[in-house]
């Protein structure tokens, strides 16, 4: 205990620093049940359009604009949400977002027009679009002090549902048909109930979090856009590559290297997998070496790797894929997290730039990628990628470091009042 001048005693309890407060383990694992349910939607979708094409008749251009949909609802649109919840601190988006998500790919199979199958795939998105910066807000204020690594666990849940979708789109849909895809928003709908039924302890621990008006004044900082927009481009390199080796990797393994198309799509997996486990180890060493060394670090191994892969046999390029999709996704709960030092006054729109807008952007970087790849060749693209990770690894050693958070501490002429009623019992 230490005496206030008062001679009132200070709990602490009652007020704890940032980097003393705990996980929230049972908000978290929510949160990231959440968020493998709203990137299972988007998983699904690109499974989803083989049985869409053979029992629909859709051309090729016709799919790919649906891909282009569910990308605009979900990914491009995401800062306006995160303005949204910024402004009126909305977690009922959580829930919201998760079931709407859920609803539109539940339905995508039952609708008997293509304009009705796009409309309900651009709802799914925008439930995708509303669930990410308050979702990405809140996993950091339930992870305490190691907002990195928490981060993390959030992040890891989407990489899961990405993988989940075509893993459950196929064989249910492959069996049942079109008409059962309702099935595929069964656990979206259950999460949500979950994710409403903790709605109080999330509005509890905001309250608790947010600092009193003169305390926001002496420790929270402007916004900072100018390192932000590096942040941002750095991103945007990052998952430009990333977004180039999901498209590009299958058919290199296959042409290049003779591989088979199982090969092949076990080569990306363990590149998703690798991936999964460098954003546990990224956010896990984050909070311990610092953000933004965690992100010049996670390139440095990375533009060798990459230089490499396009000149290794089969067998050695399974391992440097595997390295590959460790680095590139080490950064990725981090860059979150610092987005949110950057822009402190606008976390959640700093949530729906790194996550939603600048993946966006990337996807849509690498899709130009393709023109080149037409007119030149896979191994082409490959090897021109070592220079995205050399620009991401530079604009990152660019960026500021961000201070450490300061505990926010009662001011001693309120200390008694303060401290009595905040003691649990």
């Amino acid at each position: 205990m230490t005496a206030f001048p008062n001679g009132a005693k200070r709990d602490r309890r009652a007020v704890t620093s940032p980097l003393e407060a705990r996980v929230d383990r049972g908000g978290l694992a929510t949160l990231a049940a959440g968020h493998a349910c709203v990137d299972l939607c988007q998983g699904a979708v690109p499974a989803l359009l083989p049985f869409l094409i053979a029992e629909r008749g859709l051309s090729l251009t016709a799919a790919a604009a649906l891909i282009t949909a569910s990308t605009i609802g979900s990914s491009l649109v995401q800062p306006l949400f995160g303005l949204w919840s910024d402004r009126l601190g909305s977690p009922v988006l959580l829930p919201a977002g998760v079931a709407i998500g859920s609803i539109g790919i539940g339905v995508a199979g039952l609708v008997p027009s293509y304009g009705l199958l796009a409309a309900a795939l651009v709802l799914g998105g925008l439930g995708v679009a509303a669930f990410h910066p308050e979702g990405a807000r809140y996993a950091s204020l339930v992870s305490g002090g190691q907002r990195s690594h928490g981060m993390s666990y959030f992040a890891v849940g989407g990489n899961a549902g990405f993988a989940l979708g075509p893993a459950l789109v196929t064989p249910v849909v492959a069996t049942l048909g079109l008409g059962a895809t309702p099935l595929l928003a069964l656990p979206g709908l259950t999460v949500s109930i979950l994710l409403l039924a903790r709605l109080g302890r999330l509005r509890e621990l905001a309250r608790a979090a947010a600092p009193t008006s003169l305390v926001r004044e002496a420790t929270q900082s402007a916004d900072a856009w100018g390192p932000f927009s590096l942040l941002v481009g750095a991103a945007v390199s990052r998952t430009t590559a990333f977004f180039a080796l999901q498209a590009f990797v299958p058919v290199f393994f296959i042409r290049e290297l003779g591989a088979s198309t199982t090969t092949a799509g076990l080569a990306l997996t363990a590149m998703l997998v690798a991936g999964a486990l460098g954003t546990l180890f990224g956010g896990h060493w984050a909070d311990r070496i610092g953000r933004r060394r965690l992100l010049v670090g996670a390139m440095i191994p990375l533009v060798p790797l990459l230089a490499l892969l396009p000149h290794v046999g089969l067998p050695a390029a399974y391992v440097v894929l595997a390295g590959i999709g460790f680095a590139v996704d080490s950064p990725f709960s981090t860059t979150i997290v610092l987005g949110q030092d950057y822009l402190p006054r606008n976390a959640a729109l700093s949530s729906g730039i790194t996550y939603g807008l600048a993946i966006g952007l990337g996807g849509v970087a690498a899709a130009a990628l393709g023109a080149l790849a037409d007119a030149t060749s896979t191994r082409a693209v490959l090897e021109g990628l070592p220079i995205l990770a050399l620009a991401a690894g530079l604009l990152a050693a660019s960026l500021p470091s961000t201070p450490a958070p300061k505990p926010l501490t009662p001011e001693p002429a309120v200390a008694e009042s303060a401290c009595g009623p905040c003691v649990r019992r």
